[in-house]
């Protein structure tokens, strides 16, 4: 297949869903992962979709005519992996020696885990993942939420009122984020991200800029009742403008390591 060719068949992805990872157009496409990206470079300098982390996004228009289906854990955990890392690394200054939080599932609250392993805090969690590694290697005051394991999307919940776990701060990734809040196509962790918010002061969501053109079917939670969300420099100023403008506190985790 010639590189225009291949460059035009990932336009047509992306008519279908908001969003492509390198890896995934890699095995689709039977190319390499540097073919991959140079191809994105040059659909993203003809203006046909947006280069973004791990990846390749379609532009904002298509963005909210399609929705996005719910990636597994495996699969989003190596997306946008150094965005991650320094989003939470500035999420990890945000809690206080002695405080009691709450790490909700997801890859990016996975890194905020793995910072906070040895601080000298109460830590509740209801990520498989995250609770597997604290295991192993935190020293800080562990709880782990009750109930079923659930493999996918590898947290664990119970139908039934657990007994509350009353924290500072709720720290949450999200599949999405719009003006109308933070979005999940999982209802597990609608339900999850619902119950648990009930038992934090406040929540602030960690989230890579990519995922603001990520369009999912749930509100789990409204714009309303975010007051922080920790995100990278990609962030574009019209995202910016209108997080802000509903009252939501943004914090850049930049790559050059300082903080906006």
């Amino acid at each position: 297949m010639s590189d225009s060719g291949r460059q035009r068949q990932i336009v047509e992805i992306l008519r279908d869903r908001p969003f492509a990872s390198v890896r995934e157009l890699q095995q689709r496409l039977g190319v390499s992962a540097a073919t991959i990206r140079r191809d994105i470079d040059k659909i993203d300098g003809a203006g046909e979709a947006r280069k973004v982390y791990g990846g390749i996004s379609a532009l904002d228009g298509a963005a909210q005519a399609g929705i996005a289906y719910a990636r597994p854990y495996d699969e989003n955990r190596d997306l946008a992996v150094e965005a991650k890392r320094r989003i939470a690394a500035l999420a990890a200054t945000m809690v206080r020696d002695g405080e009691a939080i709450i790490v909700h599932g997801g890859s990016t609250c996975f890194h905020l885990g793995v910072r906070l392993a040895d601080r000298n805090i109460r830590l509740f969690t209801n990520s498989m993942p995250l609770a597997a590694y604290l295991s192993d290697h935190g020293h800080c005051s562990l709880t782990i939420a009750g109930g079923d394991l659930h493999r996918e999307p590898g947290i664990i919940h119970s139908l039934a009122q657990a007994a509350p776990f009353y924290a500072s701060k709720l720290f949450l990734g999200a599949q999405g984020l719009s003006q109308e809040g933070v979005l999940e196509s999982h209802p597990l962790l609608v339900r999850s991200i619902v119950d648990l918010s009930l038992c934090a002061d406040q929540i602030v969501v960690l989230a890579d800029s990519r995922k603001l053109s990520i369009h999912a079917r749930n509100v789990a939670l409204p714009l309303s009742r975010i007051g922080t969300l920790v995100t990278d420099d990609g962030l574009s100023d019209t995202d910016a403008r209108m997080l802000e403008a509903a009252g939501v506190t943004v914090r850049i985790a930049t790559s050059s390591g300082a903080i906006r």
